[in-house]
């Protein structure tokens, strides 16, 4: 039983460790969904329509945003290995890289946004609400969408900043970042959405000024922060001389990371497919969708920083050779996320009553949005491990494992199941949700085969 406990718990020192990595994180995202969480009440005291169209272009971005964060975590995992091994140039080298693809990114996004992007919102109103009610949707859903597109360039270059950061354990300054750029955001908010201070009540436009300049002040403070501290992290001295970045070195992020910016991408694109084929419910579905997504947002940031500390810790072990070392860290971060999130999940179900009331909705949104809260609940220690096994997969480099594991099984299981019933049965929206979000129980058979054969094992910059 001792060697058991010992097998997957670890010490004193283990948890202070972990817990030096995963606090920060988990802060600067927890105050930020935080936000998000007020800021989404704020707009959702306004009316059913626009908390329905901003759900609906925020669900749009979040394609973006992964788009982003698979970019640079591609580049990342060479990053976090170059840091474990002592060799700053190559850090460098893998920044200038997320500096070039994330800018190609960000235009391509803002072009597709800003051509496309009331055809896109159109895809997820549905149902038998008045046409004026869809309409206001759409409306609404486009103001804020336009003045959004502001926001995607300082969040792409904060990502590269960021990212790198924290591969090489820097994880304070992008927290205290996040913090001044949530509470500024917060408070503009308030002043714009509602008008204060004698300012006109700008609606959903005002949520979306806040968040852009909320974006540009992070920004500011992690790029004069990081070019203040050259010393502490020499990968940013000349780092903008030139974007030289040795060919061997692009060939291997490409072959690595390519499948990661893909993977991203294609798992955002198909859980915004999965909530578009949810919409076929209606209005009602998409408002409690939009409710359950923010507070589950809030209280999913254990898993995501716990899935964040194994890319850092397990890619710098790797990095450094540590094989053995990587392997038992592994296995006792995977076991502390999945425990942590039971208690998370217990903590959903039992306060999932309490949120829809802080909506100004139907009753019938309200009752919806409890049951599906309940069903996050049930799922939250799933992804936990879920997401402990991604992240663990791809800190060796095993991209294209990853990409099987995520993306693929989203759009060849999870979309058809959802497609087929959406469509061809009258299944109600709790069900339909939760069929969907069970299926994740097949990947974590998968995920658990692929972390204990060992398949992530692996060095990719010893050379």
């Amino acid at each position: 039983m001792k060697k058991l406990v010992q097998k997957y718990l670890g010490d004193k020192a283990f948890y202070v460790m972990v817990l030096g990595v995963v606090v920060p994180i988990m802060v600067q995202n927890g105050i930020t969904n935080f936000v998000s969480l007020l800021d989404n009440i704020m707009v959702g005291r306004v009316g059913t329509e626009q908390m329905s169209g901003v759900a609906i272009v925020n669900q749009l971005m979040f394609v973006f945003n992964l788009g982003i964060f698979g970019a640079v975590s591609g580049a990342g995992i060479f990053g976090a290995q170059f840091f474990g091994c002592g060799r700053p140039e190559g850090v460098r080298h893998a920044f200038r890289f997320k500096l070039m693809i994330t800018l190609a990114l960000t235009v391509a996004g803002c072009l597709l946004f800003f051509f496309g992007g009331s055809a896109l919102i159109k895809l997820y109103l549905h149902g038998e609400e008045n046409q004026a009610a869809l309409e206001a949707a759409l409306y609404y859903g486009r103001q804020y969408m336009l003045i959004m597109l502001l926001e995607m360039p300082p969040f792409a270059l904060e990502q590269c900043y960021a990212s790198t950061l924290r591969e090489c354990g820097e994880t304070l300054l992008p927290m205290k970042a996040g913090v001044a750029a949530v509470v500024i955001n917060l408070c503009l908010n308030a002043v714009l959405i509602f008008g204060m201070f004698g300012l006109p009540a700008m609606g959903v436009a005002g949520a979306a000024v806040a968040t852009v300049v909320a974006r540009y002040v992070e920004l500011a403070i992690v790029v004069v922060w990081t070019h203040r501290h050259e010393k502490e992290h020499p990968f940013i001295e000349g780092a903008y001389r030139s974007m030289y970045i040795p060919g061997n070195l692009v060939s291997k992020i490409l072959i690595k990371g390519t499948p990661l910016m893909l993977n991203e991408f294609l798992w955002a694109a198909g859980i915004a497919v999965l909530m578009q084929c949810y919409s076929r419910r209606g209005l009602e579905a998409v408002a409690a969708l939009n409710i359950t997504s923010t507070i589950s947002n809030l209280f999913g940031v254990v898993y995501i920083s716990l899935g964040n500390a194994v890319a850092i810790i397990i890619g710098q072990l790797l990095g450094a050779g540590k094989m053995e070392e990587a392997k038992e860290t592994d296995r006792r971060l995977i076991t502390f996320s999945v425990v942590s999130c039971v208690a998370v999940g217990l903590l959903l179900a039992l306060l999932a009553p309490l949120f829809p009331q802080m909506y100004n909705t139907t009753d019938a949104v309200r009752r919806l949005a409890v049951s599906l809260l309940r069903i996050v609940a049930i799922y939250i220690p799933i992804c936990a491990f879920l997401n402990a096994c991604y992240f663990t997969l791809r800190a060796g480099g095993r991209t294209i494992i990853t990409f099987l594991f995520d993306s693929v099984f989203v759009w060849f299981v999870s979309i058809p199941a959802a497609y087929i019933l959406s469509r061809y049965t009258a299944v109600p929206i709790i069900p339909l949700y939760f069929y969907c979000q069970m299926l994740d129980i097949i990947k974590c058979v998968i995920g658990f085969v692929l972390v204990k054969k060992g398949v992530w094992l692996s060095n990719i910059v010893g050379e």
